[in-house]
């Protein structure tokens, strides 16, 4: 504790701003919220930064901020020549004000930055970092985490999120900062003034909605068929996006969700606005009700993860993230096949991750093409998506997926896309409308075709000072004494991917293959205090496959505990 009060006085005697200096002051008299907020640095990693907004070492705030933020410019300046950044913002609190401080941190030190004066989705900065020329990114983004997060992403100059060893070697310049004696910062208007600091044109949006276009797979004649749509921002960055790239294919019932249609941080009808949870759609599907759609779409707040939903029977089904990476998968792959007067695809790639959905492999032998496997984290396919730029073949990418509703079948980004995969989707969703189904229907045939490969994820919260050590305990438990069997399957086989394994990068994950084409992956969150557990089952029949599904998630609970 004597280190933390340490800390504390040092953050009330440096700290001018008013809402973070009564926020120390409070915590004079509660030890409690001393230790939460000074237990450790916020850490630096491949996803940058992340955490509660508030006061202290182990928060968001300008302070934490322009702390990291010296460490990237310091490394920016050391390994680029004339370096700038392009910086972007959610619609989250204080995203705004955490911007201006990064420019002003970028600008002071000779890094010249490039400011979004609105709100874009976070593939509009990726796009931005390309586009501009840029050494490096930053947007500040906590996804679709709940209202009291931020965040700050980093990108290299690929507009990929920054890899393993940069976010090293950055970490390591940050570590090298004093909070409040080593952070250079100048004048934001003085900057701009003087061109140090510049407003992003228009334009950029123009032409990333121009590349985003050009990643349809539609045949021609295949916008004839109308199409109408529930579409949902969560109050986050999507609606011109969406909107405009559907409109431009021609795609204009589109009815908004109107209470949640304008940026707000505070994300007032729906606590947690992530796109995978049926609560982060209630609005949208009570809209629906009304209107009777074909699709209901909502985007998380920064624009990057989708979500649908359709009417089957007396409710709407939610497509969960394996489903529509699988659906979209198909659909581009056979749309690419029939454009071509069905020809193989075997000289093609496609990318998902270690956690994503077994089925990817039958529908890849179906068309023929090649399937890699990264770890989780899009940065990783988009390294993909690079290393077939690299060797002058990057028409060979024709989709990537996360199972975590992350989606992307151009090479005009390096991150997930939510605004090219809603076009995707709406386009796929008026392809089968013509023979006449919905998205439902096409999920079951494809089950039918290929067999039942149900997922499930299950995560784990372990908040607070405690919970890292938990989760780090219950990780080495699971490498020191792994089970012999799990929901009455046998273990047959344990893959440890911290020591690295094909060629992938050393990741702190664990895969129990079981009996019967069956498994288990266990994975800490990089972003949030949660482990998750993805479950693999196949059956015969829906019916086998959900009740297997079932046994291994009580499994899952009980070695979670």
């Amino acid at each position: 504790m004597t280190r933390e009060i340490e800390l504390l006085d040092l953050w009330l005697a440096n700290v001018e701003e008013a809402d973070l200096a009564a926020e120390l002051q409070a915590m004079k008299s509660d030890d409690k919220a001393a230790i939460e907020a000074f237990h450790q640095d916020l850490e630096f990693g491949t996803a940058g930064l992340r955490g509660i907004i508030g006061a202290g070492t182990s928060r968001m705030n300008v302070h934490t901020v322009g702390r990291a933020t010296q460490g990237f410019a310091d490394y920016l300046v050391a390994n680029f020549d004339n370096p700038s950044v392009v910086i972007g913002r959610d619609s989250r609190n204080k995203g705004e004000e955490f911007v201006r401080r990064t420019a002003e941190v970028f600008a002071a030190n000779g890094v010249k930055a490039y400011v979004f004066p609105v709100i874009v989705p976070t593939p509009v900065v990726s796009w931005g970092v390309r586009f501009l020329g840029c050494a490096g990114g930053v947007n500040m983004t906590a996804s679709h985490n709940p209202a009291p997060y931020n965040g700050y992403k980093a990108y290299d100059p690929t507009g990929c999120q920054i890899a393993t060893e940069v976010a090293d070697a950055i970490s390591e310049a940050i570590a090298n900062v004093d909070t409040f004696g080593g952070v250079k910062r100048c004048s934001f208007d003085e900057a701009l003034a003087d061109g140090r600091i510049e407003w992003v044109a228009d334009e950029v949006v123009d032409r990333y909605l121009d590349a985003v276009e050009a990643c349809s797979v539609a045949l021609e004649g295949a916008a004839s068929d109308p199409l109408k749509v529930v579409y949902t921002p969560l109050n986050g960055t999507g609606l011109s996006c969406v909107t405009r790239i559907l409109d431009r294919v021609g795609i204009r019932d589109v009815t908004v969700v109107p209470e949640q249609a304008e940026p707000d941080g505070n994300f007032p009808t729906c606590t947690y606005p992530n796109p995978e949870t049926r609560a982060a759609l209630e609005r949208a599907i009570a809209l629906a009700e009304e209107v009777h759609p074909d699709l209901v779409l909502a985007t998380d707040p920064d624009a990057d993860r989708v979500g649908a939903a359709v009417k089957d029977g007396d409710d709407y089904l939610l497509i969960s993230g394996n489903e529509m990476g699988v659906l979209l998968l198909d659909y581009v792959a056979r749309q690419i096949s029939d454009a071509n007067g069905g020809a193989s695809l075997d000289d093609k790639v496609a990318v998902t991750t270690i956690v994503s959905s077994v089925m990817v492999d039958a529908v890849a032998a179906e068309y023929g093409f090649e399937v890699r496997r990264v770890l989780t984290g899009f940065k990783y396919i988009g390294g993909v998506i690079a290393e077939l730029e690299a060797a002058g073949h990057p028409e060979r990418f024709i989709f990537g997926f996360e199972e975590s509703y992350g989606y992307l079948n151009g090479t005009h980004v390096r991150d997930k896309d939510a605004v090219d995969a809603s076009m995707l989707i709406c386009q796929m969703a008026q392809y089968y409308r013509a023979k006449g189904m919905n998205l439902a229907d096409a999920i079951r045939a494809l089950y039918e075709k290929h067999g039942y490969y149900l997922n499930n994820t299950l995560s784990f919260e372990y908040p607070g000072v405690e919970g890292g050590e938990r989760m780090k305990a219950l990780m080495e438990g699971l490498r020191t004494d792994a089970p012999a069997e799990v929901a009455g399957l046998a273990v047959q086989g344990t893959v440890d991917y911290a020591a690295g394994v094909n060629g992938l990068p050393p990741a702190n994950v664990i895969a129990f293959e079981l009996e019967g084409n069956n498994k288990l992956i266990v994975r800490p969150s990089g972003t949030e205090p949660k482990v998750k557990a993805y479950l693999f089952a196949k059956g015969a029949t829906r019916a086998d496959a959900e009740q297997l599904l079932a046994k291994l998630g009580d499994a899952a609970t009980k070695l979670m505990q």
